[in-house]
């Protein structure tokens, strides 16, 4: 899930053949879609969590069935794809979580990446518990109460102490600072992807157990495992600006879309529709939870979607 330092867990279903969180090396590969100037096709960024997943699965479907675009996707982690974009090697990052030291870079400095506008959907990271624990516990949802409650979020993999479940360890989080400089008695534990997570926490919601999580919305989990916020000390602007020192929240970020310049200037209809892309996070929810919980391929679950939404979509191809 991305924010001023952090970036949120991978996982989930896949697009094409994208697996886990094991991202393509965009300083070795790219996509022969990509920049290519003049032709209707093009290449785009496909994050491997899942709401970034549906928004790719939707705009891959639409530009290739209502503009007839031949459209490419790369798995790429967040800040690589940042580098794929400047250079080309992909046209657009469709969800991006808030990046300053490369918006600086690129959209300021080099100007080779312009912004493509406002996804809609805001994001936010947090710690949360299952909610059927809350109401058991209800002062669980303030981090001053969390070590009460350690020992039931023990774990054979946290070496004694409260477990705080992330996803990757290849994502950039705040949590380990955090558990460091709130003085608590958790070890960050990390499932290895968002799909290992979200495992892990259906299997701890059927058998009913306590656990505390690193967790984001959007995210469709939350309507299979309802899930409670627990309140860290409150953000404030600049209070994650050092790595080492966190010991606030995380803010809210409102998702942006970015595009490469070049393609964003020359690249016609394709990228005129990208622009205007904007939708709700229950739209992204309701394609997402067809993706990862129904089992459909991403492209059927885009259709489905497409089919029942004209008068949304409609209005990006206008």
């Amino acid at each position: 899930m991305r924010l001023r330092t952090t970036s949120v867990m991978a996982g989930a279903a896949a697009l094409l053949t994208l697996t886990g969180c094991g991202a393509v090396d965009m300083t070795k590969q790219a996509s022969p879609f990509a920049n290519a100037r003049g032709a209707k096709s093009l290449t785009l960024s496909v994050q491997s969590w899942v709401g970034a997943q549906a928004n790719v699965a939707v705009a891959q479907y639409l530009l290739e069935h209502e503009l007839g675009y031949r459209v490419d996707t790369v798995q790429v982690d967040e800040v690589p794809a940042w580098d794929a974009l400047s250079q080309g090697r992909v046209d657009a990052i469709l969800e991006d979580w808030g990046h300053p030291d490369q918006e600086k870079r690129y959209v300021e400095d080099k100007k080779t990446i312009a912004p493509g506008g406002d996804l809609g959907v805001t994001g936010h990271i947090g710690w949360y518990v299952p909610t059927y624990f809350a109401k058991q516990h209800p002062d669980v949802t303030d981090w001053r109460n969390l070590d009460k409650y350690a020992g039931q979020m023990r774990t054979a993999e946290s070496g004694g102490k409260g477990q705080l479940m992330d996803g990757s360890p290849s994502y950039v989080t705040n949590d380990k600072a955090l558990v460091a400089n709130l003085k608590l008695n958790y070890q960050v534990v990390f499932a290895g992807s968002e799909a290992a997570q979200i495992t892990q926490m259906k299997q701890f919601a059927k058998e009913k157990k306590p656990f505390l999580t690193y967790w984001y919305s959007p995210q469709w989990l939350f309507k299979k495992v309802p899930m409670t916020e627990v309140k860290l000390p409150p953000y404030k602007e600049g209070c994650d600006a050092d790595a080492a020192k966190v010991a606030c929240a995380y803010p809210h970020t409102p998702l942006q879309k970015y595009l490469n310049a070049d393609f964003a200037k020359s690249g016609g209809k394709a990228a005129a529709f990208l622009k205007k892309f904007k939708w709700t996070t229950e739209d992204q929810n309701e394609v997402s939870l067809m993706i990862a919980n129904d089992k459909l391929s991403a492209q059927d679950a885009a259709k489905k979607w497409v089919d029942s939404h004209a008068s949304t979509w409609r209005a990006w191809l206008s």
